[in-house]
């Protein structure tokens, strides 16, 4: 099975049961219940070493957002990625799993005072300026602790990502950075040159996120590179944002070899840093729910969107498979979640067996990124847990939520 497919790349079938790193999901089904994320460790490291070959003399941050727990960072450092953070709470997780502080990036639009505080004093490796306040906040946190931190200013270049407008972030109206145009992006350069607590390590960009073609990132990498060039900066970081396939039949994206190709080109002899998320996490993990009505043409599940609200949010499209048992009838159905709200949809025009029946296992694929990362407590229903499958050996990395965890917020 390829790299690119829309399942892990170690999934089999037998019999009609779906099975990921060697051991069948009616088998993590009953230990382990449903809802649950079933995360194969051999695809996301076969992943991430992709991308790490693809660019051996720069930096690969794995951006933490797309999922992130303390086991994935244990992996991502003994694989020499680097990682990025945007909030205290992915901060704390980095600090949980070991990774070493200057090999993090910290990211974010509105950092608190704390957080930086936090950052500055464990000795992040590099923070993402977004904005004069935050350069100014930063500046005379760094002097109280005596110390010159590395910052980069995150430049907003003005490029169409072509992709949801809720995940494009580099555009000239984007809550995100210094805008290139308006002279904003020179003047965060100067300010930082001029505070002797802070010290311009490089420019940063990202145009959006689920990106298919290479023509914003090229143009991206154009526009920063002739500013680099103009400001005498010798380090861009020009982030992440590369898509991939939810469906069989969608559009295969570029590879990452692909991509630092065309950044390469654009960028010359300049050190070069990415970002990658979803293309690492994504096409790891399979969501498994269990079938409890069939109505029509709906079919419930025991998840939904507080699971995964991407559906709702973005319209995100997927695909489901009978993973349980075999069968050869198919039609069309909608899966739809638990929860008391009519956009609660998973998955439009599912082809799924004529036959379905409540208890049934379904498989969602490509389903490791910004699902568990974004997953809520609507109407009080608990987070799933994220099993890591590998070799036959299953094991939880991040533990199912239960009514006593929601019960222990009340006062």
């Amino acid at each position: 099975m390829s790299i690119d497919s829309v399942w892990p790349i170690g999934a089999t079938w037998s019999e009609g049961v779906l099975h990921l790193g060697g051991i069948a999901v009616t088998d993590l089904a009953r230990e382990h219940g449903t809802p649950a994320y079933i995360l194969d460790e051999a695809d996301f490291r076969a992943r991430a070493q992709t991308w790490r070959d693809a660019l051996p003399g720069g930096e690969v941050h794995y951006g933490g957002k797309a999922f992130l727990c303390p086991e994935v960072v244990r992996w991502l450092d003994g694989l020499g990625l680097n990682l990025d953070v945007c909030t205290g709470g992915e901060l704390a997780v980095a600090q949980a799993g070991g990774m070493p502080p200057g090999r993090v990036v910290f990211h974010g639009n509105n950092k608190s005072e704390h957080e930086l505080r936090r950052a500055v004093a464990w000795g992040v490796g590099c923070v993402v300026l977004d904005s004069s306040t935050e350069l100014e906040r930063l500046a005379a946190i760094a002097a109280e602790h005596d110390v010159v931190q590395p910052v980069m200013i995150r430049v907003t270049p003005g490029v169409d990502a072509r992709t949801h407008k809720s995940i494009a972030t580099g555009g000239e109206d984007s809550k995100f950075g210094f805008s290139l145009s308006a002279g904003d992006a020179e003047r965060a350069v100067a300010l930082v040159r001029a505070r002797p607590s802070l010290r311009l390590s490089g420019l940063h960009s990202h145009i959006g996120s689920q990106i298919l073609s290479l023509d914003g990132f090229a143009e991206a990498a154009r526009r920063m590179t002739a500013f680099a060039a103009a400001m005498g900066v010798d380090r861009l970081d020009l982030g992440g944002g590369l898509g991939i396939a939810y469906r069989p039949g969608d559009p295969q994206p570029p590879t990452p070899a692909e991509l630092v190709t065309v950044l390469q080109k654009e960028t010359g002899g300049l050190h070069l840093s990415v970002e990658p998320g979803r293309s690492i996490a994504g096409p790891s993990t399979v969501a498994l729910y269990t079938v409890g009505t069939i109505k029509g043409g709906y079919v419930s599940v025991d998840g939904g969107m507080s699971d995964n609200p991407r559906p709702a949010m973005y319209g995100s499209p997927y695909t489901a498979a009978l993973a349980s048992r075999p069968s050869s009838a198919d039609r069309g159905f909608t899966v739809v979640g638990k929860h008391c709200e009519s956009g609660d949809i998973l998955v439009h025009d599912a082809r799924l067996p004529a036959d379905l029946e409540p208890g049934d296992v379904l498989a969602v694929p490509a389903s490791g990124a910004y699902q568990r990362s974004m997953a809520s407590n609507y109407n009080h229903v608990p987070r799933p847990p994220v099993i890591a499958v590998q070799n036959g050996q299953a094991r939880v990395v991040v533990r199912r939520e239960t009514e006593s965890d929601l019960l222990h917020l009340y006062p």
